[in-house]
């Protein structure tokens, strides 16, 4: 597998979602339950800086990792705290700190060496029988996958009907 790839596609993914999605509503709540689509980015962002943080500790092992401390340690609101953290932010500058987390993941990705992607059992909390490969296939490609086409049928309700 090509995870930089992977991780490219999954970008694209969110970017294609954002330029799709209509003018408006990015603040209308009911995206994904109670969050608006906004929020599903914020969302998104905050589990970026997660894997800045996973990315630099495979890299530099003494390196910190607040927003994946915050992530193992709140686990069951973690979300919905990263969220509210950034509810006051515009979706540019959400938009703009997704792009720049990514970008800080990209740099470290690229520095991985291919046989670390696969050594399984090297994200202890993730679960032994993984390996970075996999956490770069569920939880963010296939999370991002997930969100993204939950925002392009939430942009639906948005968009004016064709014309016959």
């Amino acid at each position: 597998m090509n995870v930089i790839d992977v991780l490219k596609y999954g970008h694209q993914t969110v970017m294609r979602t954002v330029e799709s999605f209509p003018g408006h509503g990015w603040n209308t709540p009911g995206a994904v339950g109670t969050w608006s689509a906004r929020d599903v980015l914020a969302h998104l962002t905050s589990f970026e800086w997660v894997l800045v943080d996973v990315l630099g500790q495979i890299l530099d092992p003494t390196v910190e990792t607040p927003a994946l401390d915050s992530y193992l340690a709140t686990d069951p609101v973690f979300n919905d705290d990263q969220v509210a953290r950034r509810s006051d932010r515009s979706l540019s500058e959400v938009l703009a700190e997704y792009d720049s987390a990514h970008a800080q993941a990209m740099a470290c990705a690229v520095k991985v060496s291919p046989e670390t992607w696969e050594q399984e059992g090297s994200l202890p909390w993730y679960g032994a029988e993984y390996d970075l490969e996999d956490l770069i296939t569920y939880q963010y490609y296939g999370h991002k996958r997930e969100h993204c086409g939950q925002i392009a049928v939430f942009g639906d309700r948005f968009r004016q009907p064709a014309e016959s």
